[in-house]
């Protein structure tokens, strides 16, 4: 049986001698226990992954993803991941602060987010994974005066190249319509938000326009309104509540900005077809 705790455990790379990145390769001999690598987490950073050689399933917020190498991966801080299988495994890791982040690049981040794995190109990767060895050999180099800076650059170049792989894959920012970028704004918006303020008005009001325009944007250019997205994002994070701490139902009810306990409950049973204690109980082992 998994194991539970009051709340969604934190990985937060202890022992690392710079402060706010850490940076290693890990090899599949290096891997600690199955046991260990399988529990959920977060990381207290956005984490970038390059797969360099084998496969690796993931967990990732409810969903699966089996990876091939070379590919690369980017987790959000608040995503919750867990390793469900590996083999042959050798994956070099970044993981960095908001603090040491570019601050455009952090706002790119925001967007991006959730981001799937995605699979490189021969080109690609031998272009991102010399990229990946140099950070390393600074990660190394702690004596230097200009070790942090040396390693704050060449780290936020790896964010930098990782990010413009998924934007080639997105829509460029010029060509969005009215609508797009209203959108895009208020799910930047809710992100960090959702657990506070319910109300689209509350949203509209934030973004200097109406309530009746902001619906029209959003359901517009994703076919759902806005108490939809308000909804679904503040039920995922009771789903990660639920199935990954110990939390009673009525503590995630509270803690997602529900006074009303019973609201709560019919809201996720609307919306996930089954009770928050259905949800919690049916993947137990």
């Amino acid at each position: 049986m998994r194991k539970k705790t009051t709340s969604i455990p934190v990985n937060h790379f202890d022992g690392e001698l710079n402060s706010g990145i850490f940076i290693e390769k890990i090899s599949f001999k290096d891997l600690p226990s199955f046991e260990e690598l399988g529990q959920p987490e977060r990381h207290d950073r956005h984490s970038f992954f390059l797969l360099e050689t084998g496969t690796i399933t993931l967990e990732i917020d409810f969903k699966k993803h089996r990876i091939k190498s070379p590919s690369v991966i980017y987790m959000h801080p608040n995503q919750v991941h867990r390793i469900l299988a590996f083999e042959n495994v050798m994956v070099s890791t970044l993981g960095i602060n908001n603090d040491n982040l570019n601050p455009a690049y952090l706002k790119l981040l925001e967007e991006i987010t959730p981001a799937k794995p995605l699979l490189l190109k021969k080109g690609t990767f031998s272009l991102i994974s010399g990229l990946v060895a140099l950070c390393i050999k600074f990660s190394k180099r702690n004596p230097d005066k200009l070790y942090h800076s040396l390693l704050k650059d060449s780290s936020n170049a790896w964010v930098a190249l990782v990010i413009s792989l998924y934007l080639e894959q997105s829509r460029p920012a010029d060509s969005l319509s009215r609508f797009a970028i209203v959108t895009k704004a208020f799910k930047e918006m809710l992100e960090h938000n959702y657990a506070a303020v319910k109300r689209p008005a509350a949203y509209a009001q934030k973004l200097n326009i109406s309530a009746p325009y902001l619906n029209e944007c959003v359901r517009k250019t994703t076919g759902y309104p806005v108490t939809y997205h308000i909804q679904q994002r503040t039920i995922l994070e009771a789903k990660r509540l639920l199935y990954h701490s110990s939390k009673s139902v009525k503590e995630i009810a509270f803690e997602l900005g529900y006074d009303n306990y019973s609201y709560f409950s019919r809201l996720f049973t609307n919306i996930s077809g089954m009770t928050p204690l259905t949800f919690r109980n049916k993947n137990l082992d």
